[in-house]
Parts: structure tokens; C-alpha cells; sequence
């Protein structure tokens, strides 16, 4: 099977101050979208928000009651709340480019469990195992291999697995974070994943394709989308981009665009990294 060339997005919708954030699309900050066409809806069959399914005894559980209580509320699946009017405008934009470029068709993922492995939060993810963002002091743990996701890019490699090749899955993250202005230990985030056709982008692999020209398209193409949905949620607004880091694309970017005065730090994102393809399969 040919491993197709990808761009992801996450994005992070916060529930305190705000925020958004976006490999081939994907994001960590204070600011949360991503969408593209008419997105399927996968249906909510469980409720999550059972504040005891989180405090079940086990020596490495470090995951208080209040926390626990403030799991699986959905609100970006309400459509008054903050969250899910931002979740909308987004889910419009993709819709809008969809229609008006003939774009690809989104599935939508909302509702998943918010418990994962370490293999799907970390390993899949090119995280290594002395990444800090692994440590009890980082990340709420039940047990030894399953954790409240620390981010949305935890259900991606799955996803790929099942065949989608253009998804969007937006949910509750958990980090234990200092409460501050911008932090908070439970927020939201949206994330889009899109992989490209390899006739048409090649199927290098490492250097060779970070440095060619086909990588450098897509780049272009995720900053030029990503630019729009900012104009979406904003109206048209100055935007600068610097280079980034994320263990699972490469290249990485980072956006900030002039809001009221001040830059403010939107989006992370970048072309999804050629090894985190070869492990999804």
C-alpha cells in the first residue's frame, strides 16, 4: 500500500480565555479550527460525562474528582455555547470550500472517548518516551497505558487505519496545567487531517521529501487554507508565520494574526511526518 502525503490540523477551542490551534494540518495554542466539506457526523453512544468511570482505583490513577467531573460535557456540540458556535463557523468555511473549489468531503468525528492508549496519544505520534509531555506531572493517567487524551491528534493514526482520508474530530483534551489567563487543565480542540493523492505528490520519503518540491505545495496550500479560515473567524486580519516543531510533521508552522491590537498565536500546523503515515499503514 502507498503511503499517501498528508497535511493535519488541530486545533484548540478553550473554554477559559481565548483560543484555537491547528502536519500537514496540525496546531497547539490558544485557538482552535479545521473542516472542509459536508462532514459526516459520527453519532455520541456513550455518555462520557460519569465522573466515576475516570476514578477507578489503580496506583498510577492521578486524575482528581474535579476533574473527573468536568469530562464529556460536549459543549462543542452546543450550538449557543461559545465552543459550538466557533465549531459551526468552521464546519461553514469547509462547507463554503467544498461547494465553491469542488474540495474534498469531510467526515466529522465528535463524541470520542476521551480515554486513550499511550500508543495512540504518544507512540503513533513520534513522541518519545522521555518526552515530558508523557510525565504523571503533564498528563492525567488511569493506569499505566490509558490516559485522558492530551490531545485530539490522539485518534488520528486510527482513522487513517479505518481509511479516511480527510476527517476532522473535534473533543475535550485534558493537561495538567497551572490555571492562569491562558491555561486551564481541560479545553478543546478541533482537528483536520488530509492526505493528497501520491500520483500526484510523489511517495519520497524523510529528506528527500521534506526538501521537495511537492512537500513545499502542500505547505503552501495548508497556510493558503488555514489563512482563509482565519479571514472566516476574523475578517480579513494581518497574519504572520514562523517555523515550529511537532514531533509528528514536518515541516511545522506556526500563525499568529494581528487581533485588536496585539499578535496573538492562533495555530499550530504542518505536513504530517512521512514515518507517522508508514505506522498508520
Amino acid at each position: 500500500m502507498k503511503v499517501l502525503p498528508a497535511t493535519l490540523a488541530t486545533l484548540i477551542l478553550a473554554t477559559t480565555a481565548r483560543a484555537f490551534t491547528n502536519h500537514a494540518l496540525v496546531s497547539h495554542t490558544t485557538t482552535t479550527t479545521t473542516l472542509h466539506s459536508t462532514p459526516t457526523t459520527t453519532e455520541k453512544t456513550t455518555n462520557y460525562a460519569t465522573p466515576q468511570r475516570y476514578l477507578a482505583p489503580h496506583p498510577k490513577n492521578n486524575v482528581p474528582p474535579h476533574i473527573a467531573a468536568l469530562v464529556g460535557r460536549g459543549l462543542h456540540e452546543r450550538p449557543n455555547h461559545p465552543l459550538g458556535i466557533i465549531n459551526a463557523k468552521i464546519k461553514e468555511y469547509f462547507e463554503l470550500r467544498q461547494k465553491n473549489d469542488d474540495g474534498p468531503t469531510f467526515d466529522f468525528f465528535l463524541g470520542e472517548d476521551p480515554i486513550v492508549t499511550t500508543q495512540q496519544c504518544f507512540d503513533d505520534l513520534r513522541i518519545e518516551p522521555d518526552h515530558p509531555g508523557r510525565s504523571p506531572s503533564d498528563t492525567y493517567y488511569l493506569t499505566d497505558t490509558t490516559l485522558l487524551r492530551t490531545h485530539t491528534s490522539a485518534h488520528q493514526s486510527q482513522h487513517l487505519r479505518d481509511g479516511h482520508e480527510a476527517f476532522l474530530c473535534a473533543g475535550d483534551v485534558y493537561r495538567r496545567d497551572e490555571i492562569d489567563a491562558s491555561h486551564y487543565p481541560a479545553f478543546h480542540q478541533l482537528e483536520g487531517v488530509r492526505l493528497f493523492d501520491p500520483e500526484v505528490v510523489g511517495t519520497a520519503a524523510g529528506e528527500e521529501w521534506v526538501k521537495s518540491p511537492e512537500c513545499q505545495m502542500i505547505a503552501d496550500d495548508l497556510k493558503a487554507t488555514l489563512e482563509g479560515l482565519m479571514d472566516h473567524l476574523f475578517g480579513p486580519v494581518e497574519k504572520r508565520w514562523s517555523e515550529d516543531y511537532f514531533p509528528f510533521t514536518e515541516p511545522s508552522f506556526e500563525c499568529e494574526i494581528l487581533y485588536e491590537g496585539e499578535w496573538l498565536e492562533v495555530l499550530g500546523c504542518g505536513v504530517i511526518h512521512t514515518e507517522v503515515l508508514d505506522m498508520a499503514g
